[in-house]
C-alpha cells in the first residue's frame, strides 16, 4: 500500500472568485518548504497530495508543513486504487496496535462505486470488528478516533485517521510585505510569526549598539530570525549599528527621554528601509502598557515620524500569552540568553512614561538627525537567512 500525507487548507475556501490566486499560493509556499525532499505533489480540489517519499523522510516532511501558513489539517493516509479489497485490507491495517472505540465515515466522490457511502462503513466496520475485536468497539458518537474512506474520481481510494491541525491563517506573501523590528527579546520574534501566519512576507531590522553589545547578542538576533523564517519561507535580517545615534541621544538630550528617542530613530531608519525593499508596513512587538516605551503616548510618538502603517499584533496580549506562543514557536529559549540589546544602553533609571509629542521634537532640534540616519543605513549589514 502507498502511502501519502493530505493537506488541507484554511480560510482560503472563503475567497470566492479570488480562490484561485491564494490556492496557488499555498501550493507554491508548500512545494518550496519540502524543496530537497524527494517526493510527488499533487493539486487537487480543495486539497494537496504528498506522495512517492522514502519513509524516513515522513517525519521531516510533517515538521515541514506544521510550519507552513495557511493549512488547516493534514492526515498520514493509505493510498490504493478503489476496491472493497483494497479498502479492507488499508482500514485494518491503519487500526493495528490501536485501543478503544471507533467509527467509519465514507465519502463517495465517486458516485459509480457500489456500494454506497452507509453500506461501506458498515462492511469497513465489521472487517475491523472481526480482526480487532478483543481490542475494539464501534461508538457514533464520540469515539476515540475515526476511520476516514475517502472513494475519489479518478479511481484512487484514501484512508486515514489522523487530522492533525496545521499553521492555520494565510498563505505568506498574500497580505503584502513588511518590515519587523526585532530585537534579542521574547516579544518580537513572537509579532513576526503572528503576522506571516496572517500572511505578510518579512524583512526583519535590527539595531546593533556595539561595543556596548557584542557579537553574541547579534548572533542572537541572528538565530530569533531564522526561527522566524522558517514561518516566513525564509527571511532576510538588516542589523543597523546604532551607537552613535544613542551616544548623540545621550549626551544631547534628557536622559528619561532616551527610549522615546531611540523609538523615533529606529521607526524612521526602519521606514526609509522599508521604502527602499518594497516593504509596505511596519511591524513591532509592542504590548500596550508592557513597558515605559509602550505607553499609547509613548506609541503615539512613535508613530508620528512615519506615514506607513505600523502594526502591533501583541498589542492586547499579556506577557503570559506571548511566553506561550514563545515556546510553541521555539524562540523562548533563545530569547532568555543573558546578551543585552541596544534598548538596554544608557537606560534611563525613570524613564518618561508619556512623553509630550511637542517637547520630543523640541529636543530632537539638538540633534542632527538626518545625518546620523544616514550614517546608519550606509553601514548596515544584510545576513540572508
Amino acid at each position: 500500500m502507498e502511502k501519502a500525507i493530505i493537506i488541507r487548507y484554511s480560510e482560503i475556501h472563503l475567497k470566492g472568485k479570488n480562490r484561485g490566486y491564494f490556492e496557488k499560493l499555498l501550493k507554491n509556499n508548500i512545494k518550496n518548504s519540502l524543496k530537497g525532499i524527494e517526493h510527488t505533489f499533487t493539486a487537487m480540489h480543495s486539497r494537496y497530495l504528498v506522495e512517492n517519499y522514502a519513509e524516513e523522510d515522513g517525519d521531516l516532511i510533517i515538521e515541514k508543513l506544521s510550519k507552513v501558513a495557511g493549512i488547516h489539517t493534514y492526515s498520514h493516509a493509505f493510498v490504493v486504487e478503489s476496491s472493497l479489497e483494497n479498502i479492507f485490507a488499508a482500514a485494518t491495517e491503519i487500526c493495528k496496535g490501536k485501543k478503544g472505540t471507533f467509527k467509519v465515515a465514507t465519502n463517495r466522490a465517486d458516485k459509480n462505486f457500489s456500494p454506497d457511502s452507509m453500506e461501506i462503513s458498515r462492511l469497513v466496520g465489521g472487517k475491523i470488528l472481526e480482526k480487532y475485536y478483543k481490542d475494539l468497539s464501534v461508538r457514533v458518537k464520540e469515539p476515540d478516533f475515526t476511520i476516514s474512506i475517502d472513494i475519489r474520481e479518478d479511481g484512487k481510494t484514501f484512508v486515514y485517521t489522523d487530522n492533525i491541525a496545521g499553521l492555520g491563517g494565510m498563505p505568506v506573501g498574500s497580505a503584502g510585505k513588511g518590515m519587523l523590528l526585532i530585537s534579542g527579546g521574547i516579544d518580537s520574534p513572537v509579532a513576526g510569526y503572528m503576522i506571516a501566519k496572517r500572511g505578510m512576507k518579512l524583512d526583519a531590522i535590527h539595531y546593533h549598539s556595539f561595543p556596548y553589545t557584542g557579537e553574541a547578542a547579534k548572533e542572537k538576533v541572528i538565530e530569533l530570525s531564522k526561527k522566524v523564517g522558517e514561518y516566513n519561507g525564509g527571511m532576510n535580517l538588516y542589523v543597523v549599528p546604532f551607537t552613535h545615534i544613542q551616544e548623540a541621544i545621550h549626551e544631547k538630550c534628557h536622559e528619561e527621554f532616551m527610549i522615546t528617542m531611540m523609538r523615533r530613530f529606529m521607526m524612521r531608519i526602519a521606514e526609509r528601509l522599508a521604502v527602499k525593499l518594497g516593504d509596505q508596513a511596519i511591524v513591532t512587538g509592542e504590548s500596550l502598557g508592557q513597558v515605559a516605551s509602550q505607553t499609547i503616548e509613548s506609541m503615539t510618538s512613535s508613530n508620528s515620524i512615519v506615514s506607513m502603517p505600523v502594526l502591533r499584533p501583541l498589542v492586547a496580549f499579556d506577557k503570559v500569552d506571548i511566553i506561550k506562543i514563545s515556546k510553541k514557536i521555539e524562540t523562548y529559549d533563545t530569547s532568555i540568553l543573558p546578551y543585552e540589546d541596544c534598548c538596554t544602553v544608557f537606560l534611563p533609571k525613570f524613564p518618561v512614561i508619556r512623553p509630550n509629542l511637542k517637547k520630543v521634537q523640541e529636543m530632537e532640534k539638538a540633534l542632527d538627525v538626518e545625518g546620523l540616519i544616514e550614517e546608519a543605513m550606509s553601514k548596515i549589514e544584510k545576513y540572508e537567512l
